[in-house]
Formats: structure tokens, sequence, C-alpha cells
């Protein structure tokens, strides 16, 4: 008996103990929680600041690309240019000529139709241009050739209360051009006669240009062209986030090279993200214009306030810049001119 009560007793023994887990005390928790704040705290601020950092950056240089492709962009369209309008030519197609100025656009419209006009948009480029068309036009049977159209381009510079975009400015491009005659064409062409034969169409209220105005220079024939109005094709925004600091806000201010002319002219002029310098008629008879761009990298940061994201010295760096200077083609081309 004796001998089995020690085994059991043996056996039993290790149950009979109690497990002793310590825990943390409340102190040694507090002081854990103050050590990770002291630690934790500094790396958030680091990290927020390399994110702010790494998105400020992000935006300039998506500001710098854009404005380096819209400048691409334009000067392709301008070395096509056959005639750039200066600012006095632009108002004579925008129909804000004054008395002084009548005698440069004889028989140009005062009624403001020649160009989409609007208290929130400012014609700063416009041209004529040769546009290809291909394959247009038929020689024999299936065979087919290439042929060249004009067209009217203009760039504005607008800016309004628009939410679709942001708070800075935006460029647009608006564009109409002529059709290719087709006497085989039986499709009749918005806005013109069931007699006009053309294949493609003119875009509606498209006319071409009259050099065939004797006694004026070449300049007041091309300021005196009156288009049919009524257009059907909207400006189309080539790029948004262009500064749209105005002079008065502190915004640098016009510069052009001797012999061109700023367009908008000095005494309307309140934006300056974007304009333009042009020499209508150089000495060779071809047209030249000096563009100039400025973008806006704050306004895709604080999209909120506008008050917020306009050009500072201090803040150069928001606001990158380009120019270029382009010579378009010849106006005399020979035997493509229909008058």
């Amino acid at each position: 008996m004796n001998i089995l009560r020690w085994l059991l007793s043996t056996q039993l023994k290790p149950s009979h103990k109690q497990n002793k887990n310590s825990g943390f005390t409340l102190i040694e928790l507090l002081v854990a929680m103050l050590i990770a704040f002291l630690v934790i705290t500094p790396l958030l601020g680091f990290m927020i600041s390399v994110l702010n950092t790494d998105g400020q950056e992000q935006a300039k240089a998506n500001s710098e690309q854009e404005i380096k492709a819209a400048l691409d962009y334009i000067t392709r369209d301008l070395q096509q240019a056959i005639y750039i309008y200066d600012a006095t030519g632009i108002a004579c197609l925008s129909g804000t000529v004054d008395a002084s100025t009548n005698n440069t656009c004889p028989n140009a419209s005062t009624t403001g139709n020649q160009l989409p006009n609007g208290t929130d948009k400012v014609p700063v480029l416009v041209f004529w241009k040769r546009e290809l068309v291909s394959q247009a036009i038929t020689i024999t049977g299936t065979q087919k050739d290439d042929t060249f159209v004009y067209s009217l381009v203009a760039y504005y510079l607008i800016k309004d209360t628009s939410t679709t975009w942001s708070n800075a400015a935006r460029i647009a491009r608006w564009e109409i051009k002529d059709g290719v005659p087709n006497t085989a064409a039986t499709v009749t062409c918005s806005g013109f006669a069931a007699t006009d034969k053309y294949l493609p169409c003119p875009d509606k209220g498209f006319k071409p240009f009259d050099l065939s105005q004797k006694g004026i220079t070449l300049q007041a024939k091309m300021n005196s062209w009156a288009g049919g109005g009524s257009y059907t094709q909207d400006p189309l925004v080539l790029v948004d986030f262009i500064d749209q600091t105005t002079i008065a806000q502190g915004a640098p201010a016009v510069t052009c090279s001797t012999n061109f002319s700023q367009v908008p002219v000095a005494a309307t002029i309140a934006r300056t993200g974007f304009y333009a310098c042009i020499n209508s008629v150089g000495t060779d008879n071809r047209s030249a214009a000096e563009v100039y761009l400025r973008g806006n990298a704050q306004a895709r940061l604080i999209q909120n306030d506008e008050t917020k994201v306009r050009y500072a010295q201090s803040k150069s760096s928001y606001f990158p810049s380009g120019n270029i200077k382009v010579q378009g083609s010849s106006l005399f081309l020979p035997n493509s001119f229909y008058l």
C-alpha cells in the first residue's frame, strides 16, 4: 500500500502545479507606446514629405512634357502656314476693328462671326495652311491621287469657370477647311448650293480667300476674308494647365523680336501664358511666328482655389515655359490658288 500511495502521489504531483504566466504592467505599456510614438511620428512625417515632393516633381514633369508636346504640335501646324494673321488681321476677322483701322480690312464684316468669339476665349494664332487630302482625286478608273486643300486654323487661350477643366487656362484649336471639287459628287454639301460639287465636302461656313482684289496690299486682301459663319466645328482642347495669371497679378511681360508684333495687342493682353509675336509678310513673302507658352503645375496640386495657383517669381519652377520660332511656307504657290 505504501508503494502504491507513493506512485500515485508521484504521478499526480505535476498536475497540482499552477502555471504562473506574467504580463506587461500598465506603466510598461505606456512607456512602449511613448517610445513607438517618438519613433514612428518622425518617420511618418518623412514619408509624407517624400510623397508630397514626389507629387510636386511629377506635376512639374507632366507640365514640362505637355508644354513641349504642345509646342511641337503647333510647330508642325505652322510649318504648313501660308499666311499668319497679326493682331490687326485677327481684329478684322473678329469684328473688333475700330474706325482707325477699317482701311486695313476693306470688306471684312464687323459682326464678329468670322471667327468663333466669346468673352472667355481669346484668339492668339490664326493662319491659313495647306492640308493634304489622301487619295481624293480620281485619275482613271480606280487610280487615285493625293491633293491639297486650304484650311483656316485658330488657336485660342480659354479661361472660364468650367468644372470639366482646371482652374488654370487651356489652349483650344479650331479649324475649317475646303473640300475637293468633284463633278461626279452626288451629295449636296451642307451650307453650299446643290450645283457646288465636292467630295469630300468643305466644312460649313468655309469660304476661300481672294487675292484678285486690285489696289490694296496683300495684308488688306487677307484681312478682308469673310466666311459664311454658322460654323459647326467647335474648338478642341489641345492642352490644359496653362498659366492663367494676368500681368496685373504679376505674370511676366511680353517680349517680341524686332519686326514682330504681339498678339493679342498690348492694350488688350491680360494673360501671357500663351501669346504670339507675328510677322505676317516678310521680305520673302513668308509669314513667321514666335510662340510662347507657360504651364501651371501648381494647378495640378491645388484644384479648388484659383487665387492660390497664380504665378510668382519665387515659385517659377512650377511654371515651366517654352517658345518656338517658325517660318511658314511661301504664300505664292504656282498653280495652287483658286481665286
